[in-house]
C-alpha cells in the first residue's frame, strides 16, 4: 500500500494519473543507513545541534514509512524478510544513538510530530532518489497551552447537534472548596519526593487500601452479581467519594466496579479513555452493567459518534483528534483504563488525558475520576505522579488543596520520623484501592508459572551462542582496556568497574557487527518460535483451549503457520487490527468450540482482555518486567475462571534467556512493596538488562581467572 504524500517522479506518467510510490528499492535503504551513520557520528562527538536532531527525526519518520510500505507491498517473502532485516539494523543504530540524549529518545515516540524543518528535510533526502514528498504546511497558528495538538482536531456532527440542542452548559461550582486563609505549616516544603519515598520504603505489612464501607443494596441488571470487594467501591462512590486509583490485581473486575460507581455517583455523561484493544469490550461491558445508559464509541474521526450518549468510549490513539470537543462536552466523570499508559507525562497521550481531567474538574466541582490499573508501577516509583495528577491530588510540582489539607492534619513535617507512614496513609485515603486475589477472591483457582527449557541445537542456536560469547568477549575487552588505561593491577574482579562496563554497554552503540542484549533476546525468540508453537499445539490437543503470547510479529507468524499446517483453528489478536476485527477474533476464541488457540501479542493483548475460557498459556518470549508477564497471565486468571491456570514459559537452555528469566523472577516486587507493604525488593525493567550484562561479564572474568590460576 502506497504511503500518502510520497511518489516517484516519472516523465512518462500522464498528469491525471494519481500519485503512486514505486516499490522500496536499495537506494532508499542505503540513504537511510548513510544519514543514520552521520547522526551517530555527530552524537558520538557531542555535537547534538538542532540540525542533528532534525536529521535524526527525519530518518526515524522515513524509516517508519519504509517499514510500513515493505509490509504492505506485494513482494516475495524472502525479499520482505531481507528488507525488514535491513530496516531493523538502521532502527537499532538509531536506538543506540538515542540513548545518549533524552531529546533524541523523545523523537522516537510514535506520537512525536514532525516540525516544518523536519518535513522539508524528509523531502530533500528523497529528492535525489527521484521520490517526491509533499511538504505539509505548518499550522496557521500556534496551538494554545491547553490544546497541544490542534492540527487534526475534529468535531463530530452529532456533537455539534448536541451543542445546538443544549447551548447553555454552565460549569457546576456548587461544591467548590473555599480557598485556605492564613499561613500553612507545610508551605515552602518540598513534598512530592517525600511522598514517593514514603511508598518506596513502606513498612512491611503497611496498608495499601483506603477504608471502604460495607456495601448496601445495589441496583443490578437481571442475572448480574457483584462480589463484595466490587460492591464496596460502588458504595464508596454512592457515599460521596469521587477519586479512585483502583489498583486491584488484574482479574478482579475493575471495569464493572467503575461503571457501577459512575451510576451510583450520577457521573453522566461519562468519558472512558481505554486502550484500543479493549474499546469494543468496554462498550459491551457498559451495556451489560448499565443497560439503561446509551453508549457510543469513538472511531477514527468520529463520524458515527452519538452526541447524545451517556457514556463515551475513546481510545488513547485518537485523543489528539477529539480532545477539543471532549473537553467541552460537559462530562461529570472520567475513567482511564490501564492508567499506567500515561506514566510518561511528556507524551502527547498523557498530556491529552491530563488536559481533559483538568477541564472536567474546572467545569464540575466534584467529578468522578477513576484511574484503573492492576500494575500502577512498571519501572519506577515516579510512575505514580501522572496518575495522581489526573486524579487532581497534585499539580505538576506540589499537592493540591485536598491532599495538602490531609498532610496538614497529620501535624508532622517531612523531617519528623513519623511523617512517611502518616503521609503515605494520607495519600491512600485520597482513594487508593488495592486488593489481592488471595484476599478477596479465594475461590479463583490457583495459578503457577512452569518453565520448559528447550535446547537450540540447530544453526540458529549455534549462532546465538556464538553471538553471546562475542558479547561476553567484548565486555571483557572493554574491562581490561579500562584497567590498562588506569595503569592498575587488580587482584580478583573489580566489581565497580564491571558495573560501569555494563552501564556503558546499555547506553552506547557497540559497532555495526556487534550484538547487544536486545538483539540477542529477539533472535532467541525467533529460534524458540517453532518449539513454543509445537508445545501449544500439544496442549490444545490434550488440555483444551490455549493462549499463546509473543512479543514480536515474526514469532506470532511462525506459530500461526505451524497451527495452519497442522489443521488447528486459531484466533489472532495483534496490533494493527481494527477494533471490529480484533473483537471478532476474541469472540471466536471464547465462543467457538473448534477455535483452539489464541495467538496474542504481549503489547496488543496483554491488557484488558477476558480469556478465562483457557487455563493454559504459553509464553513464547520473555518480558523485561514481571508486571508485563503477570498482566498476560491474568487474561485467564481472573473472575470467572474455574480451572487452575498454568503459564508455560519457554526458556532457551544454556543461553542468556535462562539468566534473564531468573532475574525477572527474583526482582518482582515494585508494586508489592509500594502498595502491598511487602518486603520484596523493588526494581526497574532496565535493572534486568543491566544485571544480565553484569552476570555475563562476571562469569567470563571468573572463567578467565580460573584459567590463569590453572596455568600457574
Amino acid at each position: 500500500m502506497a504511503q500518502p504524500g510520497r511518489r516517484r517522479s516519472d516523465a512518462r506518467r500522464a498528469p491525471a494519473r494519481p500519485p503512486r510510490r514505486a516499490p522500496v528499492d536499495k537506494d532508499v535503504l542505503s540513504m537511510l543507513a548513510r544519514v543514520a551513520r552521520e547522526v551517530q557520528t555527530a552524537v558520538e562527538r557531542g555535537r547534538i545541534t538542532p540540525a542533528v536532531r532534525t536529521k535524526f527525526h527525519a530518518v526515524a519518520l522515513l524509516l517508519r514509512e519504509e517499514r510500513a510500505q515493505v509490509r504492505d507491498e506485494a513482494m516475495g517473502q524472502a525479499r520482505r524478510v531481507e528488507q525488514l532485516k535491513r530496516l531493523d539494523g538502521i532502527a537499532t543504530m538509531l536506538a543506540r544513538t538515542a540513548v545518549r540524549d533524552p531529546r533524541l529518545l523523545s523523537l522516537l515516540d510514535e506520537e512525536s510530530k514532525p516540525t516544518a524543518e523536519t518535513r522539508l528535510l524528509m523531502a530533500e533526502l528523497l529528492a535525489p532518489l527521484g521520490i517526491e514528498r509533499a511538504t505539509e504546511p505548518p499550522p496557521a497558528t500556534e496551538p494554545s497551552a491547553t490544546s497541544p495538538a490542534t492540527e487534526r482536531r475534529v468535531v463530530p456532527q452529532s456533537v455539534v447537534a448536541r451543542q445546538l440542542a443544549n447551548p447553555f452548559l454552565p460549569p457546576d461550582y456548587s461544591a467548590v472548596r473555599p480557598a485556605p486563609t492564613g499561613p500553612r505549616r507545610l508551605g515552602g516544603w518540598e513534598l512530592l519526593q517525600p511522598l514517593l519515598t514514603a511508598f518506596e520504603r513502606a513498612d512491611s505489612g503497611a496498608p495499601a487500601c483506603m477504608a471502604l464501607p460495607e456495601p448496601g443494596p445495589i441496583r443490578l441488571p437481571e442475572g448480574r452479581e457483584l462480589m463484595r470487594h466490587q460492591a464496596q467501591v460502588v458504595e464508596a462512590a454512592a457515599e460521596g467519594h469521587r477519586t479512585f486509583l483502583l489498583a486491584d490485581e488484574p482479574g478482579l473486575g475493575k471495569t464493572a466496579q467503575s461503571l457501577l460507581a459512575a451510576q451510583a455517583a450520577g457521573a453522566y455523561p461519562l468519558l472512558a479513555v481505554v486502550p484500543s484493544v479493549v474499546k469494543t469490550n468496554w462498550a459491551r461491558e457498559a451495556q451489560m452493567w448499565t443497560p439503561q445508559r446509551k453508549v457510543t464509541v469513538v472511531h477514527g474521526n468520529g463520524e458515527k459518534v452519538d452526541g447524545f450518549a451517556d457514556i463515551v468510549v475513546v481510545n488513547y490513539d485518537v485523543l489528539d483528534r477529539h480532545v477539543g470537543w471532549l473537553g467541552d462536552f460537559g462530562f461529570r466523570g472520567m475513567i482511564v483504563d490501564e492508567a499506567h499508559f500515561i506514566k510518561n507525562k511528556s507524551s502527547q497521550r498523557s498530556q491529552h488525558v491530563l488536559e481533559l481531567s483538568e477541564r472536567i474538574r474546572f467545569r464540575t466541582a466534584r467529578p468522578l475520576l477513576m484511574a484503573l490499573t492492576g500494575t500502577p508501577l512498571i519501572n519506577d516509583i515516579e510512575d505514580f505522579l501522572a496518575i495522581w495528577q489526573f486524579l487532581g491530588w497534585i499539580d505538576g510540582s506540589e499537592p493540591r488543596a485536598e491532599l495538602l489539607d490531609r498532610l496538614e492534619e497529620t501535624g508532622l513535617i517531612p523531617t519528623d520520623p513519623g511523617f512517611p507512614r502518616a503521609a503515605r496513609q494520607a495519600v491512600i485515603d485520597m482513594g487508593i484501592v488495592r486488593r489481592r486475589k488471595i484476599d478477596v477472591a479465594a475461590d479463583i483457582p490457583a495459578r503457577r508459572t512452569a518453565d520448559l527449557p528447550v535446547e537450540l541445537d540447530d544453526r540458529a542456536g549455534r549462532s546465538i551462542r556464538a553471538a553471546e560469547r562475542e558479547l561476553a568477549r567484548r565486555l571483557v575487552a572493554r574491562y581490561h582496556s579500562v584497567l590498562r588505561a588506569r595503569g592498575e593491577e587488580v587482584v580478583g574482579i573489580d566489581h565497580a568497574l564491571v558495573d560501569q562496563v555494563a552501564t556503558w554497554e546499555q547506553k552506547e552503540a557497540s559497532g555495526e557487527a556487534g550484538e547487544n542484549v536486545f538483539g540477542l533476546m529477539r533472535r532467541i525468540g525467533q529460534a524458540k518460535a517453532g518449539l513454543a508453537a509445537d508445545y501449544a499445539l500439544q496442549l490444545a490437543r490434550s488440555a483444551g483451549k490455549v493462549v499463546f503470547f509473543a512479543k514480536h510479529v515474526d514469532v506470532m507468524d511462525v506459530a500461526e503457520e505451524t497451527f495452519t499446517r497442522n489443521g488447528i483453528k486459531f484466533a489472532s489478536i495483534r496490533g494493527g487490527q481494527t477494533p471490529r476485527v480484533r473483537q471478532r477474533n476474541i469472540d471466536a476464541f471464547t465462543d467457538e468450540r473448534d477455535v483452539a488457540i489464541a495467538v496474542c501479542s504481549l503489547t496488543a493483548a496483554g491488557v484488558g482482555l477476558n480469556l478465562q475460557v483457557a487455563s493454559n498459556l504459553v509464553l513464547a518470549e520473555l518480558s523485561w518486567t514481571d508486571a508485563e508477564q503477570t498482566q498476560a497471565i491474568d487474561r485467564s486468571h481472573r473472575i470467572g475462571q474455574t480451572e487452575p491456570v498454568t503459564a508455560w514459559r519457554i526458556i532457551a537452555a544454556q543461553t542468556i534467556d535462562s539468566r534473564i528469566a531468573a532475574l525477572i523472577d527474583s526482582k518482582a516486587g515494585l508494586a508489592a512493596r509500594a502498595l502491598d507493604g511487602s518486603d520484596e525488593e523493588t526494581f526497574a525493567s532496565a535493572d534486568v538488562q543491566h544485571e544480565a550484562l553484569v552476570a555475563l561479564l562476571t562469569e567470563e572474568l571468573t572463567r578467565e581467572q580460573s584459567a590463569l590460576d590453572d596455568a600457574d
